[in-house]
């Protein structure tokens, strides 16, 4: 594996011979609630660990700085949860990738699911005008869908000083769907008041590395497809 190439630690001097043979990966999260035991940047952090081991994997991504900010709106009875809506993530995501036309694509890795909608019609659009963009994922299970024993295991092997063991309680356990139109109406207060989809309390940071070495390894797959056709001579 290389050192990942990060515009934090770049000038655009170091980065204009290799830009137009160089994929740009966006770490695109949230600052939102999860839960009594869990900091407001579980999605975001997510993102960029995975965005990293990209870049890590694969010589031709550069790393971008994360999107902390996201459609978050189900959650805005939680104090502490940020939200620019679905418009606005439609639309900052759209002009973040149109203002990159140096590279040879933009690959947008979320960790957040709320970001799917606007994020996949920003997609569209930015297709629609020729550019090259990917969007990317992890998947999870549908009845451990936030705050619940994944994204607790997740934390626990990427910042376990962050994790409030003693707060972790089971929340609703009910597979989305099934939840959808209550929360849809109400927000995710009307479903949990703690804010959790899942039950944490069996969390371990063994499994977290396990979860985070398989999302790893179906992102840097995926990424098989984005590879620039002109070479970098690196990864």
């Amino acid at each position: 594996m290389t050192p990942p190439r990060r515009l934090s630690r770049l000038t655009w001097p170091d980065l204009a011979p290799t830009a137009a043979a160089s994929v740009l990966a966006v770490p695109v999260g949230s600052t939102e609630q999860h839960g009594p035991h869990l900091p407001f940047t579980v999605d975001t952090d997510i993102a960029a660990a995975l965005a990293e081991r990209l870049a890590r994997a694969c010589g031709w991504i550069v790393l971008a700085p994360p999107v902390h900010y996201g459609s978050s709106g189900e959650h805005s009875d939680f104090p502490g949860t940020l939200s620019i809506g679905q418009e606005a993530t439609e639309l900052l995501l759209t002009e973040l990738v149109r203002s990159a036309d140096a590279f040879a694509g933009v690959a947008l890795i979320s960790g957040h699911g709320g970001n799917a909608v606007p994020l996949r019609r920003a997609v569209r659009r930015l297709r629609g005008e020729g550019r090259r963009v990917h969007f990317w994922e992890p998947s999870g299970d549908p009845a451990d869908s936030h705050a619940g024993r994944a994204e607790t295991s997740a934390m626990l092997a990427l910042r376990p000083g962050a994790v409030r063991r003693d707060r972790a309680a089971p929340g609703d356990t009910r597979p989305l769907q099934q939840i959808l139109p209550a929360l849809r109406d109400g927000g995710l207060s009307a479903v949990t008041p703690s804010g959790v989809l899942g039950d944490p309390t069996s969390a371990a940071p063994a499994e977290g590395r396990r979860l985070l070495d398989a999302w790893a390894t179906g992102l840097i797959t995926a990424s098989d497809s984005w590879r620039p056709v002109t070479p970098l001579g690196r990864g």
